[in-house]
């Protein structure tokens, strides 16, 4: 990541092409904000455009604008995101969604800076860099026939790869203390701190979502919280045990009220034993505690 961010700061002052590839949620929109925000562009406008959001149509008309009466809802001219990066960058997201016919009009504003509002035969020209990001493989795409390969060299003079979040785990460490300092302000909370076993649990964990699934387990664990630390028990389920569970389908446990605190703990890690057909260290990651302390409590209730 070190060496990516030396790359990113070294290649920002230029006006070359950018193509940012890595999988869903690692932050690729992050890295066009970091390479636009140390261009000489940083004055101008960073305009961004997911594009496998939008149907071809619609997509055509977010880029280029449109003329009035173009279409059915066209009651009004609108520029399009070229027009409104002109002078700055323009960040295509999901470049590989793009249709054959986008692709082809697309093409020619790189090469010419030229293009015509949907519906209208005025030309405009416009100066915009373009940083591209793709969660698929382009050069397969283009032997499948899916994307030009003409297209594909004007985007990728530089090649950016973001690793997925599994291959730098030791990034979760300071990503986690990020996010939570980030949602401990937005919602008011107390927290200070995640338990060293939940950043275990969470540096053991995969994290398919990548940096954006991280966010959002570190928010929902802050929203959760009663205390001042975020324990393993706020995480959710399959981060706590290695397995894919479906929490809505669990039933819920209820605890009486006034019951004491040891027959309370009996009941719950009685019902997570039972939950988890008898296995010891599944329960015990559920329960934050280790497989001795629920050993021990068995032994003591037996006795």
């Amino acid at each position: 990541m070190q060496s990516l961010f030396k790359t990113v700061v070294h290649i920002a002052p230029t006006d070359a092409s950018i193509l940012i590839q890595g999988e869903t949620g690692t932050g690729k929109e992050l890295f066009a904000n970091l390479i636009h925000y140390n261009s000489d562009r940083s004055d101008k406008p960073f305009i961004a455009l997911h594009c496998a959001a939008l149907s071809e149509g619609l997509l055509e008309s977010e880029l280029f604008g449109h003329e009035k009466g173009a279409f059915t809802g066209a009651i009004r001219e609108k520029p399009g995101r070229f027009a409104l990066a002109n002078g700055g960058s323009l960040f295509l997201d999901e470049v590989g969604e793009m249709s054959q016919s986008t692709q082809v009009k697309l093409l020619r504003v790189i090469d010419t800076g030229e293009f015509e509002r949907v519906g209208g035969e005025k030309t405009f020209r416009v100066d915009v860099r373009i940083i591209a990001a793709t969660n698929k493989n382009l050069e397969a795409e283009v032997k499948k026939g899916n994307f030009r390969e003409d297209l594909l060299y004007r985007i990728n003079v530089i090649v950016l790869n973001i690793p997925p979040l599994r291959e730098r785990k030791g990034d979760i460490p300071l990503l986690a203390e990020y996010f939570l300092q980030k949602y401990i302000e937005k919602n008011r909370k107390l927290v200070r701190e995640l338990t060293p076993k939940a950043v275990a649990l969470l540096q053991e964990y995969d994290w398919p979502g990548n940096v954006r699934e991280l966010e959002n387990v570190i928010e929902r664990a802050v929203i959760l919280s009663r205390d001042d630390v975020i324990t393993p028990a706020l995480l959710p389920v399959h981060i706590r045990t290695g397995e894919e569970i479906d929490e809505q389908a669990l039933p819920i446990l209820t605890i009486p009220f006034g019951i004491p605190m040891k027959e309370a703990e009996k009941i719950i890690v009685q019902e997570t034993l039972r939950r988890t057909k008898g296995n010891r260290t599944q329960a015990a990651k559920l329960l934050g505690m280790s497989v001795r302390k629920i050993v021990y409590l068995l032994k003591g209730w037996k006795d």
